[in-house]
């Protein structure tokens, strides 16, 4: 197993509301602009339908508080008097943010106490059911650890896999190859990995550097400008780990591929191949065979375990005594054919 355990590991403290109007859904904001500053410290999210009860023993307020159709029906059974007190209650311990669902819009006693407190109100046109999923993957994704790799990172057959090792072993050249080959860059020189889920690691580059590469004794060079768009893509999940090696002779190397290695990043076991590497040896063509291999044990053929099976297979007739241990053609005859 490799050993990826010094990585530097990110953990995000918190966001802002404003980041919430940067995400796919649309969202209105019904309170001051200033509020869009508030932060945004914990990915849980509340509906506070005790708090809006009148229940004052327990109101999680420091996360996202999400009001729909059953609160909203509710509120408008109160007496104005009432409301403002709740109002008062509710928004007096600064939630950073309260989001109606159904294109609800809260009355005017809301926003202007939400105002005061400078608490942030937003409103969406989808139903409860699908903002809350929406909101789960949106804070998940954005409070997700994160770590930064030095190496190549490529969509090879679908396959996302990560070419590492030490600085000037041919990394950024083998993806060059591959993306020439038709294959699609996702980050060279510096990956970033985001765990999602407690299995998946998804990789980017970053915003700075995004497609552009760096080829020793050439320079800078734009993928996306000279291989046109469909020679990249943004981002992708890491299937396989190519760590490229220096050939050393008298060491072992995998020679059969019934053991599977793998590594550890951010809890998340990926899958390893060690590849040792000489002057001659085609890179490119071997990355292709990893990520058509990986595809056929994902779908339930393992080419180690069928060859190991029918030599133990053989093994069993021959000790049998069903027929003499010889080395057999493929063939039994080559018929008419003398090409």
């Amino acid at each position: 197993m490799s050993d990826f355990s010094n990585l530097n590991i990110i953990n995000i403290e918190s966001i802002y509301v404003s980041d919430l109007l940067k995400s796919p859904i649309t969202f209105e904001l019904l309170t001051n602009d200033s509020t869009l500053n508030n932060k945004i410290k914990t990915k849980q999210l509340n509906r506070p339908q005790l708090a809006l009860s009148g229940y004052e023993g327990f109101y999680d307020y420091d996360c996202i508080q999400i009001i729909g159709n059953t609160e909203a029906f509710y509120i408008d059974t109160l007496s104005k008097e009432v409301k403002k007190n709740r109002y008062k209650y509710l928004l007096s311990l600064q939630s950073p943010c309260f989001i109606f669902s159904d294109g609800l819009i809260p009355d005017k006693d809301f926003i202007k106490i939400a105002n005061q407190n400078n608490v942030a109100v937003l409103s969406s046109s989808l139903d409860y059911s699908r903002l809350n999923l929406f909101l789960i993957e949106f804070f998940d994704d954005q409070f997700a650890s994160q770590v930064v790799m030095h190496g190549s990172f490529l969509d090879v057959f679908g396959v996302g896999l990560l070419f590492v090792g030490r600085s000037g072993i041919g990394k950024s050249e083998i993806a060059l190859d591959l993306v020439e080959r038709g294959h699609r860059l996702v980050a060279d020189d510096v990956v970033m990995l985001s765990k999602k889920n407690e299995s998946i690691l998804m990789g980017t580059g970053t915003s700075l550097v995004q497609h552009f590469m760096e080829i020793r004794g050439l320079g800078i060079i734009d993928i996306r400008q000279m291989f046109g768009i469909r020679s990249i893509r943004y981002q992708k999940r890491l299937e396989i780990i190519v760590e490229l090696m220096d050939w050393k002779k008298g060491e072992e190397y995998q020679r059969v591929g019934l053991e599977e290695e793998s590594s550890q990043i951010l809890g998340v076991e990926v899958s390893t191949v060690k590849l040792p590497i000489f002057p001659g040896k085609n890179i490119t063509v071997i990355a292709e065979t990893i990520a058509i291999n990986y595809l056929l044990r994902t779908y339930g053929y393992n080419a180690a375990k069928e060859l190991t099976n029918k030599i133990k297979s053989e093994i069993d007739i021959n000790k049998a005594g069903i027929m003499p241990s010889k080395e057999k053609r493929a063939v039994n005859w080559f018929r008419f054919d003398r090409e």
